[in-house]
Formats: structure tokens, sequence, C-alpha cells
């Protein structure tokens, strides 16, 4: 049960049974009330024995309409707290006070992170909540030289060339402005920036800073938009770069990791559970130029540094981050 959208094409063609509700981004009441409402129609004419809630705004939403309609059982993924997001004060507050309200009616409580799972514990959300973590297949996401030799040539990389690869939404938290500045100043770097800006996100338009890349890079950056083949990407990439201001336990970071590339990552929630500093990428404070192009600088000076912490970031998701165990964990714990 979802808001309708043009990725589900794919779900329905494996078989998965879509239930389209008029959920929204946003702080609009309206839209959520109509959302509830909509949402306790179907649960009451489904009769389901579980449901599991995913999200900020939908997992509230989601867990309270289960509890009024008597659902059984109801579990919650967190995928982190808009509470930790920088924002006014009250937005904050608001944040806290309806987690900590659904936590009253959540049965099975799971975070994708460490860290979160004791801000859960610490602030009295849930008293059991357990990280799940996330993952990715390592089917998929892997080390490609056929991939690599394709993509790089129809680019224009050279062998020699180091590629940074980001892959996200086109929003400001996630440290575009950052990346772009810090990319002009380490001359041997190219970046490749996979990803779209959605119609429901919010802030800065970064349109402006991808023109300024495309005027001080040249051809050294490439925005390839939205993509289907993002596996094929990172095969052909040297480096993976997310500068986020704020984080879950980002997919992104162990799709890089599982492909067998260093990752360049911000110290915060998320990122420095999954980032080995020295031994899989290194960390850089967020929101900040010059250590972001000091570590591209030194990754891209070192073809054997960034061989190593690849191959030791594919090794460490391999045994934490891929989705079987996610989904075993999940399944564990739910006893199904």
């Amino acid at each position: 049960m979802c808001a309708e959208g043009p990725l589900l094409a794919q779900p329905r063609a494996e078989g998965f049974r879509v239930i389209p509700l008029p959920l929204a981004r946003s702080l609009d009441p309206f839209a959520h009330a109509r959302a509830f409402g909509e949402l306790r129609r179907v649960l009451r004419d489904e009769r389901f024995d579980l449901v599991h809630a995913h999200m900020p705004i939908s997992g509230v939403i989601g867990r309270f309409a289960a509890r009024s309609v008597g659902v059984p059982r109801i579990a919650y993924t967190c995928h982190g707290f808009l509470f930790n997001q920088p924002g006014p004060v009250w937005r904050r507050g608001l944040s806290l006070a309806l987690e900590w309200a659904a936590g009253r009616v959540t049965d099975d409580y799971f975070t994708v992170s460490e860290e979160e799972a004791r801000d859960a514990r610490r602030l009295g959300i849930h008293r059991h909540p357990v990280a799940v973590l996330n993952g990715r297949d390592p089917a998929i996401y892997r080390p490609d030289p056929a991939a690599r030799a394709a993509l790089r040539a129809e680019f224009g990389a050279a062998p020699e060339d180091c590629v940074v690869v980001a892959v996200s939404r086109l929003v400001r938290h996630k440290g575009y402005p950052e990346l772009l500045a810090a990319a002009e100043q380490v001359p041997g770097v190219s970046v490749w920036v996979v990803g779209e800006r959605l119609p429901t996100d919010h802030g800065e338009d970064m349109a402006p800073y991808f023109a300024r890349a495309r005027e001080k890079l040249g051809p050294r950056f490439r925005a390839l938009g939205y993509r289907g083949d993002v596996a094929r990407v990172l095969a052909a990439a040297d480096v993976f770069a997310l500068p986020s201001h704020f984080e879950g336990l980002p997919m992104s970071v162990i799709e890089a990791m599982l492909t067998g590339l260093p990752v360049i990552a911000t110290d915060i929630r998320g990122p420095r559970e999954m980032v080995q500093p020295e031994e899989t990428g290194l960390l850089v404070p967020p929101m900040t130029i010059e250590p972001l192009a000091g570590a591209l600088r030194r990754l891209a000076d070192d073809p054997a540094l960034r061989t190593r912490m690849g191959e030791a970031g594919r090794a460490l998701a391999l045994t934490r981050f891929t989705e079987a165990g996610v989904i075993g964990r999940t399944l564990d714990l739910l006893g199904l």
C-alpha cells in the first residue's frame, strides 16, 4: 500500500499486488486525513493479520489506522527520525511527539541503524527497538569489468581517470553544493551524478550548482539523470561520494560497497555505521568543502588505496548489508 507512481510498474510485473493510497510527502493535515480515512477503509475490507509500516509520515498514519480498525499486530521500520533532521523547533518537537504516540500502538519496532535504535530506546519511543539494517542484492551490485569498460568508453572516461559517482535525489541535503565545490579543487577527478528531483521534493533547486559545475568542470562533470542501470554505473566508477547532511542508513552506500567502491561520506547517523574510516572509506564533517576536497584528492592520487578500501568495503557489506540478511532478520523477529 503506497502512493501511485511510475516506479510501481516493476513490482506489479513481479507479481506483487499494489493498493494505491493518496499518501502525501507534506505537512498538509487535510491530505493526511484523506489518506487516513482511505487506509482505514482498505484495512477494514482486507482484514490483515499484520500491518508493517515504513517511513515517518506514512508510518504514523499506517499504525494509527491499523490500531483504529483492530489489526492484531502492528510493526514499524524507522528509516530515520525527522526530529534528528535540521528544521524549526516546532517541527522537530511535533515529530518527536508523533513518534512517541505511534510507538504506543506498535508491537514490533525496527530501525535501519543502530544509532536510531538507541535513540528510540533513550527517548522512550519504544521499549524494544531492534536495528535490522538495510541491504541490497550482491548478485546485482558487484564489480562488473564489462560494464565498466562499456560505460567509461561511452562517457569518455580514460582508464587512468578517477571517476567519483553520487547517486541520490537531487536535493540540498545530499550535499551536492559541497561535492561540486570540492571537485573544483581536485583536477584529477570526474564527477558523475545519478538521480533526479522528485515533484514532492522541497527546498533549494540544485540547477544553479549543476550549471556552475558544467562551467567549471567541463567534461569532468556529467549529470546522468534517472537511470535504471545504477549497478552498471557504479561498476564504471572508482569512488562513491555521499556528503549528506542527514540520513537513515543509505541504500546507495550499500550498493557502492557491494560494487567494491571506497566510500566518502559524512560523519553523521547512518553512514558512520557503514564506513569504517581508513578501512572501507573516509568520513568528513557535514556541510564542509575543504575536508571533502582533501578526501577526494587522497583517493584520486592513490589507486592502490582505492582498491584496498573497495575490497574491504565489499567484504563488510557481504556480512552486514545484504537484502537476504535484512529479510531474514525481519522475518525471524516477526516469527514468520
